[in-house]
């Protein structure tokens, strides 16, 4: 059975760490170079909401955009995990949708701002174990704005796959119980549309990645004083 977000047993939500560009179709989209590693930013906690919960679009912005990924947690430590025992250190895996305020994005090189808005990603429904989810690269990854789909793609695409994220963080830094690693979004991403398709107040997104459910969230507008 999967396990509820709030289950007691779940380590506490610690640092996400996030795979960039981790696609071709979205590296060719944003216009960014090949590399021999894989791209990473961080995001913080706080930047999260859970299912259900309504994603924060916050005034400085009306750049908000989709992402949605597959995203694991780890449940066992380790530092400079071997390949062949990568998955050993998982305990689960969910569906991620990683929102970007991409005016806030561009503001430097750096992703920092854009990715850590308070409220503007999500995960969730629920976290499927390990053992009960099986093949990760077997499954496909659909993201439905209002209903309309707007990114499908196979995991198997993905360009570094999780086993080699799981090496390449855990090898500057020991990975620990209730880290996520999200595994970054394939092309289709409202940017790069014309015109330009951001989310807005009263908008529902919904990340599916078949075996895993559909984490879905509304769109509001940031409380003011929040």
């Amino acid at each position: 059975m999967p396990l509820a977000l709030d289950d007691a047993s779940l380590p506490p939500l610690r640092r996400i760490f996030c795979a960039a560009v981790n696609y071709v179709d979205h590296r060719e989209e944003m216009g960014r170079a090949a590399t021999e590693k894989p791209m990473l930013f961080l995001r913080t906690p706080q930047s999260l909401v859970r299912h259900g919960e309504p994603l924060q679009l916050p005034p400085e912005s009306a750049d908000f955009d989709f992402e949605g990924e597959l995203a694991l947690i780890i449940g066992t430590p380790g530092r400079r995990i071997a390949r062949d025992r990568a998955l050993d250190h998982v305990l689960g895996w969910t569906c991620f949708m990683d929102g970007t305020l991409r005016d806030w994005q561009r503001h430097t090189g750096q992703f920092t701002p854009g990715k850590n808005f308070d409220g503007s990603g999500s995960y969730g429904p629920h976290i499927v174990t390990a053992a009960e989810f099986g093949d990760y690269k077997a499954q496909t990854l659909t993201t439905r704005l209002n209903g309309h789909e707007v990114q499908r793609t196979p995991v198997e695409l993905m360009l570094f796959d999780a086993e080699t994220l799981i090496g390449y963080i855990s090898a500057f830094t020991e990975l620990r119980p209730g880290d996520m690693i999200a595994t970054g979004t394939c092309g289709g991403v409202g940017a790069k549309r014309t015109p330009p398709l951001f989310m807005k107040p009263g908008d529902r997104i919904e990340v599916e990645v078949s075996g895993l459910g559909r984490l879905s969230n509304d769109v509001a507008a940031e409380r003011p004083g929040a």
